[in-house]
């Protein structure tokens, strides 16, 4: 079914607009979705209560003719792809949902997308650290964090450092410090070393308990200033 086929006279605003169209696609290829998720209003999300595969589908945004799709699972996300063809997002969702691996559901829904890293991931699982790097790593790919540059260079620079690698990346509106938890990374007692700041007046800047230490040019002199401040002998967070 294509895009307008799909369509309702309320279009893809109202809620439940997206959830009926697909209902109807599925019921007309004969294929069986898993209950929806009715809690997001215009998305419609699914989710298998056995394995806890998710799939999550967003109408389009103004003026634009495509839905996106979002694979998750192994406690992650790890595909998206973007189509108008209401058919194809209900292929990738039954297949993702009913056990499909990311290589199988791809041939069956061509328009999903994976890197490397999610296919290596669904083989062997990373550890919660390691995973946690390169799910933020790999927001660069995906509207809307392809607009932050600097964010992303910051991440990569941090992620080069094998000292911080080791320990959970934490974000807030973009500025990223780092935690020795992995389950409560969000406590301030679990914060270890300084804060950078990629939108700070054009530069990178290095904050201590509000107090600013420094401004640099580039993400990799922001880090290093973070490394050489940690304390010796510091291990993976745990």
């Amino acid at each position: 079914m294509n895009f307008e086929a799909g369509l309702g006279e309320g279009g893809w605003d109202d809620d439940g607009a997206l959830q009926a169209a697909l209902g109807r696609t599925a019921e007309e290829l004969g294929l069986a979705l898993p209950e929806l998720d009715g809690r997001w209003g215009r998305l419609a999300e699914y989710v298998d209560a056995g394995s806890g595969r998710r799939v999550v589908v967003c109408p389009p945004d103004e003026g634009q003719r495509t839905f996106r799709v979002r694979l998750q699972g192994y406690r992650a996300p790890l595909a998206c792809g973007w189509t108008s063809d209401l058919a194809e997002v209900v292929r990738a969702t039954a297949a993702w949902t009913g056990g499909a691996g990311l290589e199988e559901t791809r041939a069956r829904a061509p328009f999903i997308r994976f890197r490397p890293w999610a296919l290596a991931h669904e083989r062997e699982p990373f550890g919660a650290v390691e995973l946690t790097w390169l799910v933020k790593l790999d927001r660069v790919h995906n509207p809307p964090y392809d607009r932050h540059p600097r964010a992303h260079a910051l991440l990569a620079a941090a992620y080069a450092q094998p000292v911080l690698r080791q320990l959970m990346p934490v974000n807030s509106h973009f500025n990223l410090w780092f935690s020795t938890s992995v389950e409560e990374f969000w406590r301030r007692k679990a914060r270890i070393g300084y804060v950078i700041c990629p939108y700070d007046e054009g530069l990178y800047g290095v904050w201590n308990d509000g107090e600013l230490l420094a401004r640099t040019e580039t993400p990799e002199e922001a880090v290093a200033l973070v490394v050489a401040a940690l304390p010796e002998g510091i291990g993976p967070a745990r």
